[in-house]
């Protein structure tokens, strides 16, 4: 188990343990905060979209094609915003610190 550190969308701070291989919108949604996260994961809205600390950009993988074309239609998207579904949690992300983006 790890940890991840979710601020809301009200500007309270959660630390949510965190099973590897489990993705950060399954995490956050299963802790009881509220993402929407309407497809269930599939990367097919922008439902479940966050913003990632800058220090820890470079320890994700890169966005794919999809998960491009649905940010592309989400309101305040900037630099460090990623689809929560796209991101899968490990050991290399342990102690990652998130914001769930405006609705």
């Amino acid at each position: 188990m790890g940890t991840i550190f979710v601020k809301d969308r009200k500007g309270n701070s959660h630390k949510l343990e965190a099973a590897a291989g489990s993705t950060i919108m399954e995490i956050i949604r299963d802790a009881g905060l509220a993402i929407e996260a309407a497809c269930g994961g599939c990367c097919a809205c922008a439902t479940c979209h966050v913003y990632v600390d800058e220090n820890w950009l470079n320890k994700l993988k890169t966005r794919c094609e999809e998960e491009i074309s649905m940010l592309d239609q989400a309101f305040y998207v900037n630099n460090s915003s990623r689809l929560s579904c796209q991101l899968e949690f490990n050991e290399k992300i342990d102690g990652i610190k998130l914001i769930v983006a405006p609705e």
